[in-house]
């Protein structure tokens, strides 16, 4: 098939399926998807409907059994410098501060020592770290170890962000805080994003637009279109607006 596109991100058909003892599981059933160039997606759904699956396919960590996953118009055959990955693991190396764990990437890339510090601590500066920039991460809470992760995949200028539950095994307190802080990073410096998620309120809040993703086997059950206005406030949460779209999506999860 042909590989033009003029989404920033297409899936086309993709099925991954797995052999569990003697059973074929299906975790993702001809999904079909396009986003845009900065588009901010949310992927929600229930356990089990391949959310993580289909991020780890666009990250180049996984293959489809059948079908494509393009970025640029490009297959995705593995990793690559243009998408930056953000687990809910904070995955830092321990033995080196925020400022270190950030440059990390840089140093690899090759990135001279003037420029690479000046990068890092832009970043570290992005996400508010900047009076931690010398600590190291077992001296930091689980919202800020998060931050410093955002700040590294932010400074190797990727194109992409893909996150799977970044904010999961938080408080709801730092959840929030962490979500409106994303949301300011992603507005002063744009990329495209897909982020999965298991909270409605999130996936909504975050947003340009909310993708269903359906169970058993996995596919795409519904498209919600977030039109919320920018910056998103405490008081968007607590709007009409904000519930009438929460609820659409509750729905589409809560209907299957």
């Amino acid at each position: 098939m042909s590989t033009a596109t003029t989404a920033r991100i297409a899936v086309r058909d993709v099925s991954r399926h797995f052999t569990v003892g003697r059973e074929r599981f299906t975790a993702l059933d001809r999904v079909t998807l396009d986003i845009a160039d900065n588009e901010f997606v949310t992927l929600v759904g229930p356990s089990g409907c391949g959310k993580t699956t289909l991020l780890n396919i666009l990250a180049g960590l996984d293959h489809p059994t059948s079908g494509d996953a393009l970025v640029g118009g490009e297959p995705v055959r593995g990793p690559g410098p243009g998408r930056g990955v953000i687990f809910q693991q904070y995955a830092l190396f321990p033995w080196l501060t925020v400022r270190g764990n950030v440059e990390f990437g840089l140093r690899t890339a090759g990135v001279g020592r003037r420029e690479r510090r000046e990068r890092a601590e832009h970043f570290i500066r992005l996400v508010g770290l900047e009076q931690f920039a010398d600590a190291l991460p077992k001296t930091l809470s689980g919202g800020m170890k998060q931050r410093c992760a955002i700040a590294r995949a932010y400074a190797v200028n990727p194109s992409i962000l893909l996150m799977d539950e970044p904010f999961g095994a938080l408080d709801a307190l730092t959840r929030v805080r962490l979500q409106e802080q994303l949301l300011d990073t992603w507005n002063a410096e744009r990329r495209t994003v897909v982020f999965v998620t298991h909270d409605v309120d999130e996936a909504v809040f975050l947003a340009n637009r909310v993708i269903v993703m359906a169970a058993r086997p996995g596919r795409v059950f519904a498209t919600v279109d977030v039109d919320l206005p920018h910056p998103r406030t405490e008081q968007i949460r607590l709007s009409p607006e904000f519930a009438a779209l929460r609820n659409r999506v509750w729905q589409a999860v809560h209907h299957q």
